[in-house]
């Protein structure tokens, strides 16, 4: 059984200081666990962050690395509010209905 992770929040400030920060902390958590993650930003709402992480087995490790290199690389001062840390179990890929053709939205 594998998991994925799903981070979200805020920034406080857009500026190349909050992003190196996260991608340094995001860098640091791959090369402790394996997990490359990937840091998005929301459609026509830049200052929504969301950092992915998939293909994780052992979920609790993660966490608790993951909070250890948050508090690392103090992010909360980058970040208005707080963040929001989910969980979620692998599931099976969904086949689609529409035959071979594939269509575009």
């Amino acid at each position: 059984m594998s998991y994925s992770f799903y981070v979200w929040y805020r920034v406080g400030r857009d500026e190349p200081d909050t992003e190196r920060a996260v991608r340094g902390m995001m860098a640091r958590l791959s090369c402790r666990s394996g997990v490359a993650g990937r840091l998005l930003r929301k459609y026509r709402e830049p200052g929504l962050w969301m950092e992915v992480y998939e293909g994780i087995d052992d979920p609790d490790a993660f966490a608790l690395e993951l909070t250890r290199l948050v508090d690392q690389y103090d992010l909360e001062m980058f970040v208005d509010g707080s963040r929001h840390t989910e969980c979620f179990e692998a599931g099976d890929a969904v086949s689609p209905a529409c035959g071979p053709h594939r269509t575009s939205i």
